[in-house]
């Protein structure tokens, strides 16, 4: 699929496809059409650590420009890894260390939006 061919939808799933390859759990995309007006979806997934936020991080910043040559608009949280937000316009990618995920529960402040959680991976209780 070509960047021209990419749409919004599209875009969110191949993130959350590669944050379920990388282990990320508690993958949610928020569907933002209509709710927002600077993206139309959120993918907010959890790393057990900072590495793996960082590792999170680089997988979906190699895969987009490798195989749909698309960069993000900017990056911000690196390097401690707590909460990486990468902007592509269309879809802000939201990696959160559990800690941190908690404290800022993006989630319930996109409540009105529609919500689909992806992948098999869930945080132990």
């Amino acid at each position: 699929m070509t960047q021209q061919e990419l749409t919004g939808a599209d875009l969110a799933e191949a993130i959350a496809e590669v944050a379920d390859d990388r282990k990320a759990i508690d993958i949610v995309e928020l569907d933002l059409r209509g709710v927002l007006g600077y993206a139309d979806y959120f993918v907010i997934a959890t790393g057990n650590t900072d590495r793996q936020v960082k590792a999170l991080h680089d997988a979906v910043h190699e895969r987009m420009k490798k195989e749909h040559g698309l960069l993000p608009r900017r990056v911000e949280g690196l390097p401690q890894a707590q909460w990486v937000l990468m902007d592509y316009l269309d879809v802000v990618v939201h990696f959160f260390t559990p800690d941190t995920r908690a404290f800022y529960r993006l989630e319930q402040l996109w409540g009105e939006a529609p919500a689909r959680a992806i992948g098999s991976g869930v945080a132990e209780a």
